[in-house]
Order: C-alpha cells, then sequence, then structure tokens
C-alpha cells in the first residue's frame, strides 16, 4: 500500500522515480518483494542522506548500508 503526504499528494517527480522503481523490480527484482511507495520514499530519504555525505566520509557501517539500499532502489 502507499502512503501519500499528509497533504494527500505525493511529489510528481517522487512518483515518476517509484513509478521507474517498479518497471525495473519487474526484470530485476524478482527475488525480493516489492517495495510500497512509502517504503520507497524512505529508502531515498536514507539513501539521500548517506549520498551527500560522499564516499570518503562514510563509516564501514554507512557505507555497507549506502550499497544495500542502492540495491534496493536499484540505483546503478
Amino acid at each position: 500500500m502507499s502512503s501519500a503526504p499528509p497533504s494527500g499528494r505525493t511529489d510528481p517527480a517522487a512518483h515518476k522515480r517509484y513509478l521507474d522503481y517498479r518497471e525495473k523490480h519487474v526484470y530485476f527484482g524478482k527475488l525480493t518483494p516489492q517495495l510500497s511507495m512509502a517504503e520507497f520514499e524512505a529508502l531515498e530519504a536514507e539513501f539521500a542522506v548517506l549520498e551527500a555525505k560522499g564516499e570518503d566520509a562514510r563509516d564501514d557501517e554507512e557505507a555497507e548500508r549506502w550499497e544495500e539500499v542502492a540495491r534496493l532502489l536499484f540505483r546503478d
């Protein structure tokens, strides 16, 4: 189930990224459950924070989590 923000509207850019994710999931994610919109948005936010830190600033745990989240979101 997807969850819209309190305003009841989903950001159109986030919605497009979610649709792209779903399309990739059809081809590459057969062994993992598909994320809901709410799960996708939460992982995207986490990914953005880790990405903003930069590769050199992430500790080992953060680097591992960055790889895991990137894999779940099908980021290259």
